[in-house]
């Protein structure tokens, strides 16, 4: 499993050398986009909408845009030493709380900790004391330039990194358009729904939910590449020997044209 990050998470005193892994990986299908007259690959290139010309990578600076194409532009060298000045390798647990304390909204993205090879013993006395306690730290970490709030929890026998949002990152609800004021409900209705809601309930079983989109569009796939699979074109088409021909012959008349009438007989007012 791919080590994603490597440090030491702290609480206390206590310090245990980490290494981070991804838990979850993205399993959607991902299709490429082909010419249609030849199946070729279609490349993206970065142009300059100023001068509409192809740029380089060694020709780009990043900017953070503070007003309607008004940009500060920070060098490389400012943001690595920012990003080593708050990169310091490890996570330290600030709080500890009550896992239903935070609300879903807040999670993004978990990760697997494993303990580096002297943590065993550190790594087992942190998740033995969420455990008995019931609790799950807080914490702050540094991945790739960028501070995330975490929380470390266990999951089965591993303890677990979840990243989550800053409060200022979640929206407010107040924002979100036509959410209905308080209404009556009338009771029967509501018994009704009660009684579904109570038939439906059952123990959650992940393995039980998959997905049939991808499920059917990998059937799609497979039964295309039985009886109708293309070979994308490896090369770019060669250029057109007669319209580039014409080109040169048409710029080369163009520069022998001799000047115009009009223009000589402008000329030849204006001497007069």
């Amino acid at each position: 499993m791919h080590t994603v990050w490597k440090g030491s998470v702290s609480f206390g005193l206590v310090n245990i050398p980490v290494k981070l892994h991804a838990a979850t990986e993205n399993k959607d299908i991902k299709l490429r986009q082909l010419h249609k007259e030849c199946h070729t690959p279609i490349s993206y290139k970065k142009v300059c909408e100023g001068c509409s010309q192809e740029v380089k990578e060694e020709d780009i600076v990043k900017a953070y845009e503070y007003a309607k194409n008004k940009f500060v532009v920070l060098d490389d060298e400012e943001l690595e030493n920012l990003r080593k000045e708050n990169e310091d390798k490890a996570v330290e647990i600030i709080d500890f709380v009550k896992l239903q304390e935070i609300d879903p909204i807040y999670f993004e993205r978990t990760y697997f900790l494993s303990p580096d090879t002297t943590g065993g013993k550190a790594y087992t006395l942190l998740r033995k004391t969420l455990e008995e306690s019931g609790k799950i730290g807080v914490a702050k970490i540094t991945i790739r330039s960028k501070e995330q709030l975490a929380i470390v929890r266990v999951y089965q026998d591993a303890l677990v990194m979840e990243i989550i949002h800053f409060p200022d990152e979640v929206r407010s609800v107040s924002d979100v358009p036509n959410i209905p004021s308080e209404q009556t409900v009338v009771q029967k209705e509501l018994d009704t729904a009660l009684m579904l809601v109570e038939q439906l309930t059952t123990i959650f079983d992940p393995e039980k939910y998959t997905d049939e989109y991808r499920t059917a569009l990998m059937e799609l796939i497979e039964e295309k590449k039985a009886t109708n699979t293309i070979s994308a074109s490896d090369k770019r088409p060669l250029p057109d020997n007669v319209t580039d021909l014409m080109s040169a012959l048409q710029a080369s008349l163009d520069k022998t044209k001799k000047p115009s009438t009009r223009k000589r007989a402008t000329k030849t007012k204006k001497n007069a």
